[in-house]
């Protein structure tokens, strides 16, 4: 990495590479997000599969613009010949069959893990379980004509899933490419795991926001900005499971390569249920003895607007960040590079304002017991916390520096974006 970024000097003077999602896709997302949410306020429909059709009116129109406006479909990277020299459906199905055995091997191993996990069965993941479940049949069904008619047009049809399936079907359908059943394997494992969680946890979000009425936001600073914040949440939230749902390449959306590094899984993993680290009880649980920032400026109602005005732009940038990826958001993957948005100030904004929002609105180094102790406890456990999403900062950089698209994107930053340009500076004042 030292190597990479040591000889910046083309940069100086460039342009920032482009972005691989354009601005008109989130765009297009909010619009569709905004106009259900409007609608579902105002008819009171806060049940779970109104948080789904949330999802669905958020994807459709990124869908749309990508096709009609983007015309991502053809883009080069997807692979997909669209004209001219098209295979037959005889050639295509010999090829289909095998690929189809590995996709549905897959599906297979994913419904015996959730079967096996408990967790999945309970709390808000019994409903993810309930959508999976209602899904297999017409997925499968559509799986055919779809794998089939993809076959007839990609330049190079035996991808990681085709390798997988001529390991489930033995040598009878040849020896797989070296790697690319690891990289299968891992590309689901991605999927499978966040898109349950994405989807347990949409209905809670979209109900939340919801459930706000006209006034309660009116009530004062705090109540303010916490119907922002929930609002900033829901986006995030719809993005990303958009996100883990369209995996495909006629999209340009699929997933490239995922982290082949076990850091990388295992820095992103502790950050998630059942494995969190950080929450309620665990072993980085920072919250005990704090009371949120509400309870330390109250009483100050302009110290609280500016408080909960921070908290809000932090979440925001948050959301942004996650808007930025359009349909390709997923943690773990490389589905193209993003330069635009807050991707220009910093090559990690969501863990950047995350961790400032932890910060500033638990405020560990306050603790209503008095003991410093508690303080002491608190500070060190969300700075480990911190240090953990710099870890996983590190493991992705890890994987995505492979790519020479964003070697480029990274020399860029470093020379031009304001956080990298503000540390390098500061590790400049330290050497000396």
């Amino acid at each position: 990495m030292n190597q990479q970024t040591s000889d910046t000097d083309e940069y100086k003077g460039a342009a920032c590479p482009p972005s691989a999602v354009s601005h008109g896709v989130g765009l297009a997302g909010l619009a569709g997000l905004a106009l259900w949410t409007v609608l579902a306020w105002h008819y009171g429909m806060d049940g779970p599969h109104a948080g789904i059709a949330a999802v669905v009116a958020c994807g459709v129109p990124m869908l749309l613009w990508s096709l009609l406006v983007d015309k991502v479909h053809r883009n080069a990277s997807t692979g997909i010949r669209w004209s001219g020299g098209l295979r037959s459906n005889k050639e295509a199905f010999d090829i289909s069959l095998v690929k189809l055995t590995g996709l549905w091997a897959t599906w297979g191993a994913i419904a015996l893990f959730y079967g096996t996990a408990r967790w999945y069965w309970e709390g808000n993941y019994s409903y993810a379980m309930e959508l999976l479940t209602w899904s297999v049949v017409p997925l499968v069904l559509l799986s055919i004509p779809y794998v089939i008619w993809l076959d007839r047009r990609l330049i190079e049809p035996r991808d990681s899933c085709y390798a997988f399936g001529q390991w489930a079907i033995g040598g009878a359908a040849g020896k797989p490419e070296e790697g690319a059943i690891a990289n299968h394997l891992r590309s689901w494992a991605v999927k499978a795991f966040f898109l349950a969680f994405m989807l347990s946890i949409t209905p809670a979000n979209f109900a939340h926001v919801i459930n706000w009425r006209m006034m309660d936001p009116l009530m004062g600073p705090v109540a303010f900005a916490g119907f922002l914040i929930s609002i900033l949440f829901m986006i995030d939230v719809a993005f990303a499971t958009v996100g883990y749902m369209l995996t495909v390449k006629p999209l340009d959306a699929h997933i490239r390569s995922a982290n082949p590094h076990i850091a990388g899984w295992v820095a992103a993993l502790i950050c998630y249920p059942p494995f969190v680290l950080m929450g309620g009880g665990g072993p980085l649980d920072y919250h005990r003895g704090t009371a949120e920032w509400s309870y330390w400026f109250a009483g100050n109602d302009l110290l609280l607007w500016l408080w909960g005005g921070g908290l809000v732009l932090l979440t925001a940038v948050y959301a942004w960040a996650t808007v930025a990826f359009g349909l390709r958001f997923s943690n773990l993957t490389h589905r193209g590079i993003i330069t635009h948005g807050p991707y220009r100030w910093t090559r990690h904004p969501a863990y950047i304002s995350k961790n400032l929002f932890w910060w500033l609105s638990v405020l560990p180094f306050l603790s209503i017991t008095g003991s410093w102790i508690d303080i002491a406890r608190n500070c060190t456990l969300l700075g480990i916390t911190s240090a953990v999403y710099y870890w996983r900062a590190r493991t992705e950089e890890q994987h995505l520096l492979e790519d020479p698209d964003y070697q480029s994107y990274y020399s860029w930053m470093e020379q031009h974006a304001p956080v990298p340009r503000f540390f390098n500076k500061i590790g400049i004042l330290l050497k000396r």
